[in-house]
């Protein structure tokens, strides 16, 4: 037991800095020109976000289902398990919450997007503006050059942090909590690694599920404006 409690998060890690924003780079190269297609379809489901129709919540939900399983198949499955074999074990998961965002978010009136905005919705564009605007960006500030990029739909953070995002302004309690611990998981996990490979860049994903967490909790008739 004694040996247990002598190891360090680090010690359970099976690349290194490097190899990790490598992973990146090598995974946009692959996919190239796919990146402006995936920010167009994310500047999509923002305006339905902000301008919210009767289709909205269907196109978000059938959008982002689309991104996680893409991603559990492209980024986890070929690009991180070869690095990290644990990572295999988390594919499920990523398909798990596409299911759900099918299941709660494609049927009519699935999800229920607020029109009036609030400090759950207002939270809730914050997180996706973030993840499809800014999270790419990130990449400057690691040092890795807009190469090494994490493009929502693409990449595991920026998809995470998007349906978040989401899930923070869902006006029916149990849809939005249902939708939040998967991408939140993974934000936990995301930003503990890179904490651990002493990365800059790992508190996005952690503040991330906390303001989530602060607008599932924030009352329903509270607005802003």
């Amino acid at each position: 037991m004694s040996e247990w409690l002598s190891y360090r998060p680090a010690d359970f890690l099976m690349f290194s800095p490097r190899v990790y924003e490598r992973l990146f780079e090598l995974h946009n190269q692959a996919l190239w020109p796919l990146q402006p297609l995936a920010l167009m379809l994310g500047g999509a489901m923002l305006f339905a976000l902000l301008r919210p129709r009767p289709w909205s919540a269907r196109l978000v939900a059938a959008l982002l289902a689309v991104g996680w399983v893409f991603v559990a198949w492209a980024f986890l499955w070929q690009r991180y398990v070869p690095i990290n074999w644990g990572i295999r074990y988390v594919i499920p998961l990523f398909v798990l919450q596409a299911l759900l965002l099918i299941a709660l978010g494609v049927p009519k009136g699935g999800l229920d997007l607020p029109r009036r905005w609030g400090v759950r919705r207002a939270l809730g564009v914050v997180l996706f503006v973030h993840a499809l605007a800014l999270h790419p960006l990130m990449a400057l500030v690691t040092g890795r050059g807009l190469l090494g990029a994490e493009v929502l739909g693409l990449t595991p953070d920026p998809l995470a942090i998007a349906t978040l995002g989401v899930a923070a302004m869902i006006s029916r309690g149990p849809c939005g909590w249902a939708l939040l611990v998967i991408p939140a998981l993974w934000c936990l996990v995301s930003g503990i690694t890179l904490a651990t490979l002493g990365i800059p860049g790992a508190w996005p994903p952690l503040l991330a599920v906390g303001l989530a967490l602060l607008a599932r909790g924030w009352p329903r008739d509270a607005p802003t404006a």
